[in-house]
């Protein structure tokens, strides 16, 4: 079963570019994945330019993202304010990661998708 998620970085403007991102989106493996091998803004910036994906890395654990570009459909990147991005649970994703250019760091946000509750930040492993 696929945890659902959503990869974005934080634009000079405050908005928020991002992408999707569909098997295990939990924090102890995304969030782990993209703190080893994202670890720079340029590496964020050519992951989410290359749209929505399955998943971040091949299956020997490089970085290989699958994008569903490559599969011929058209699911390019989308532009949020920063607080639809930390708000919005319409989307369906189970968590929402965010790049900080700033401080150079990854958060993430468990959205609460199955629960009556807001969106809250919660701690990716080292």
């Amino acid at each position: 079963m696929a945890t659902r998620s959503r990869i974005g970085i934080e634009l000079s403007n405050g908005d928020v570019l991002s992408v999707y991102h569909h098997w295990d989106g939990y924090p102890t493996w995304l969030g782990v994945q993209l703190r080893k091998f994202y670890n720079t803004t340029e590496k964020v910036s050519e992951l989410i330019d290359g749209g929505d994906m399955s998943v971040c890395l091949s299956e020997d654990g490089e970085p290989a993202p699958q994008y569903y570009s490559q599969h011929g459909e058209d699911c390019p990147p989308r532009v949020d304010t920063l607080k639809e991005y930390c708000t919005n649970k319409e989307t369906c994703e189970e968590y929402h990661y965010l790049w900080s250019q700033k401080y150079s760091s990854w958060v993430c946000r468990d959205m609460n998708q199955f629960q009556d509750a807001k969106p809250e930040f919660v701690d990716i492993p080292v």
